[in-house]
């Protein structure tokens, strides 16, 4: 790995979302080669990458009850709609040259390999780009969780949390422009403040493991390069006083 890189293994969190055209629905050809491409240069580094993708373009589960939909239900059908945009993913950074292998929590044995620790660690150790789909395979968890999960599981050094804005704002910063930035809170300043960084499953996961958790802004080619060498960028959520 090239010294001056600040991460040997980390774990991006890339939401459904964002592989949608602004206020559409679906996958965006540009959108999802742009991800791709930055996977790639990432992993042209040296750095090994893990991704879990959420399906919130497709379907999401908390939505299901406008349909009359139970909500585990609609959570496993949240869970169908993250293995679809893992396997577009997969399409999109094999067409640049890179390997990778999706792996589910549930099994879909024609698409995807089962979920199992010890071959996602050998698959990265390979040189692989790892997709993780269907969430932890349970209702009631979303992938943000999902995320935390696996990143300990694999043990990656940063879990890296890819939103449409340059970090964590104390309110909404599309909305309101005097918003205020944080640079680097702790975990304890999400829950008590209940800022938007990943829901409280996720974060206390985060926190009991030291798992630190980088929130930078996906829409900016090359964010994920520098984030990947160091540079400040995003907030850093971690241990310690804020």
């Amino acid at each position: 790995m090239a010294s001056d890189l600040a991460y040997r293994r980390v774990l991006l969190k890339l939401s459904g979302e964002a592989l949608a055209a602004p206020g559409s629905f679906g996958i965006d050809d540009d959108r999802l080669a742009q991800f791709a491409r930055e996977i790639v240069d990432v992993h042209g580094l040296g750095v090994e990458v893990a991704v879990v993708v959420g399906g919130g373009n497709i379907f999401r589960g908390g939505s299901g009850n406008t349909h009359g939909i139970e909500r585990a239900t609609a959570d496993y059908m949240g869970m169908l709609a993250t293995i679809m945009n893992a396997l577009a993913l997969q399409a999109a950074v094999e067409h640049l040259g890179v390997q990778t292998r999706v792996l589910s929590a549930l099994e879909i044995k024609e698409v995807s390999e089962p979920y199992i620790r010890r071959r996602a660690t050998r698959h990265l150790e390979k040189g692989r780009v790892v997709l993780f789909a269907a969430g932890t395979g349970n209702p009631f968890f979303t992938t943000d969780t999902a995320a935390s999960l696996r990143a300990i599981e694999i043990g990656a050094e940063v879990l890296i949390k890819a939103t449409r804005v340059d970090g964590v704002y104390d309110s909404d910063p599309e909305v309101n422009p005097a918003a205020k930035k944080f640079a680097e809170l702790t975990y304890l300043d999400v829950l008590s403040q209940k800022l938007k960084v990943m829901d409280s499953t996720a974060i206390s996961l985060c926190m009991d493991n030291d798992l630190p958790v980088l929130v930078y802004n996906l829409l900016v080619p090359g964010n994920l390069t520098r984030v990947a060498r160091g540079e400040p960028i995003g907030t850093m959520v971690r241990g310690g006083a804020s």
